[in-house]
C-alpha cells in the first residue's frame, strides 16, 4: 500500500515566522515562511507552468486538438489560462483560452460525449463564460446556443461522462452568467431522473441510492455515488430526495473502512486509494459540502476523519488532481472554507510546497510520476499550476470542474 504515496514526514502544524530557517531544508523553510511570501512563489511557480503548458500542449503542437477534453486534452488547458486570467486579469490568457476553446468545440461537434469534463458541454459552457467576460456577446450568444443542443439522453449518471458532469455544466453556467441561465426547470427533471435510477438499483437496500458505471457500483467523485450526490446538492430538489442524498451519504461513513478511507465501489475490501476519483479525498469533498448544505456536524467529522487519511496517505506518487498530490491538497482548503481553521490552510500550503520543492526532482528521479498526460489538467502538471494559482486566495479555491 505505501508504494502509492510518500510517507509523510512534514510537521502537522508550523507557525509561520519571518525569520528564516537555519535547519537547511528548503521545505521547512517554505511550510514557515509568511503567506504572502509563500503566495508569491506559488503564483511565480503557477505561471511558469502554465506557460510551458501552453507550450507544450497547444504551441508545440501546432494549435491543432488531438484530444479535446478537460480531462487529458486542450480544453484542460483553456480552463488553466482561464484560471489565470482570474487570478491576474490578463487579458492574453483570456484571449488564448477562447483561441483553444473554438478549436476544442469544433472537435467535440461530433462526439456524443455531453460532459463538462469529458463532453462537448464543457466547451460550450467555458467558450460562453470566457466570451463573456471578453465582452464578445455574438460569440457568447453562440456558445450558450450550441451548449443548448447538448442533450444527455441514454448517458450513464456519473460526473465523467453521464448526467451528473452535464449538470455540473449547467451549474457552471448558472454561476458565471447567472442563476436561470440554464433553467432549473431542465436540470431539476435532469435530476429527478437521476433520482429515481438510483432508487431503482437500490431497490430498497441498505443505501437509498446507488449507481451503475461498466457494471460496477462505484463509490467516488469521478464515476460513483460521491460524484453524483455532490451535484445533485446544487439542484432544486423535493425534501425526500434531499432526505435520499443525506441518507447515502450516511450509508457510505456507516461502510467506510476502519482507517477512514472509503472503497472504490461496492462490497470493495481493499483500503488502497486515496485519490479524488476513488477513495476519502473525492469523498471528502462532498461530505464537507453536505456539512454546508444540510448543516449536519456529521457530515463534518466524516469529512475531518477523511482529511487525516489524505493527510497520512495522500502524497501520492503523481503529481495531478485526479489522482495525485495537487488534487488531494483541496480536501484541505474546502475544510479551511468551512471551517476557517487555519490547520487546514497550513496543511494546503504543506502539500502545494511539497509539489514545488520536491515534484520535479522526484519525477527526474523516476521516483514520482508525472503523469500518462504529464501536462494535462486532471493528470499531469496543468492540475498542479492550477492547485498553485488557487493557493493564491484560498479562500475562493474550488476543486475544478468539481466544486462549483
Amino acid at each position: 500500500m505505501a508504494d502509492r504515496f510518500f510517507p509523510n514526514g512534514m510537521p502537522d502544524f508550523v507557525e509561520e515566522s519571518s525569520e528564516q530557517s537555519g535547519s537547511g531544508d528548503s521545505l521547512l523553510s517554505l511550510l514557515a515562511s509568511p503567506y504572502p511570501t509563500a503566495s508569491q512563489r506559488f503564483l511565480r511557480s503557477a505561471l511558469d507552468l502554465k506557460d510551458k503548458i501552453v507550450r507544450e500542449t497547444w504551441r508545440g503542437g501546432g494549435r491543432r486538438v488531438k484530444d479535446f477534453t478537460l480531462y487529458t486534452g486542450s480544453l484542460g488547458t483553456a480552463f488553466l489560462l482561464f484560471k489565470a486570467y482570474q487570478v491576474t486579469d490578463n487579458r492574453n490568457d483570456l484571449s488564448l483560452c477562447l483561441e483553444i476553446v473554438k478549436a476544442c468545440d469544433a472537435a467535440a461537434r461530433d462526439s456524443g460525449q455531453v460532459t463538462f469534463i469529458c463532453g462537448r458541454a464543457g466547451a460550450c459552457a467555458l467558450g460562453a463564460v470566457a466570451a463573456k467576460h471578453a465582452g464578445d456577446e455574438v460569440l457568447f450568444s453562440h456558445y450558450l446556443s450550441s451548449f443548448n443542443e447538448v442533450h444527455p439522453h441514454r448517458v450513464p449518471n456519473e460526473l465523467l461522462y453521464g448526467k451528473a458532469g452535464y449538470l455540473w455544466a449547467c451549474s457552471f453556467l448558472n454561476k458565471y452568467i447567472g442563476e436561470e441561465t440554464i433553467s432549473s426547470t431542465h436540470t431539476g427533471a435532469i435530476a429527478k431522473e437521476m433520482i429515481l435510477d438510483g432508487k431503482r438499483l437500490a431497490n430498497k437496500g441498505s443505501c437509498p441510492l446507488m449507481y451503475e458505471w461498466h457494471g460496477k457500483k462505484y463509490w467516488g467523485a469521478a464515476h460513483g455515488l460521491a460524484g453524483i450526490m455532490h451535484v445533485l446538492m446544487d439542484m432544486k430538489l423535493k425534501l425526500e430526495d434531499l432526505e435520499s442524498i443525506k441518507g447515502t451519504l450516511r450509508y457510505m461513513i456507516q461502510n467506510r473502512f476502519p482507517s477512514g478511507n472509503y472503497p472504490s465501489s461496492e462490497g470493495s475490501n481493499t483500503d488502497r486509494l486515496v485519490h479524488w476519483c476513488h477513495g476519502a479525498p473525492g469523498v471528502a469533498l462532498t461530505l464537507a459540502k453536505a456539512a454546508q448544505v444540510f448543516n449536519d456536524d456529521q457530515f463534518l467529522q466524516a469529512a475531518v476523519d477523511a482529511a487525516k487519511v489524505v493527510w497520512n496517505r495522500g502524497l501520492l506518487k503523481r503529481v495531478g488532481i485526479c489522482h495525485g498530490v495537487s488534487g488531494n491538497g483541496y480536501v484541505f482548503l474546502a475544510l479551511y472554507r468551512l471551517t476557517g481553521n487555519v490547520e487546514y490552510m497550513y496543511r494546503a500550503k504543506a502539500f502545494a510546497c511539497f509539489l514545488i520543492d520536491k515534484a520535479d526532482g522526484l519525477i527526474a528521479e523516476g521516483k514520482m510520476h508525472g503523469g500518462d498526460h504529464p501536462f494535462s489538467l486532471f493528470e499531469g502538471q496543468g492540475g498542479m499550476a492550477y492547485l498553485l494559482l488557487d493557493m493564491v486566495n484560498p479562500s475562493e479555491a474550488r476543486f475544478p470542474a468539481y466544486e462549483i
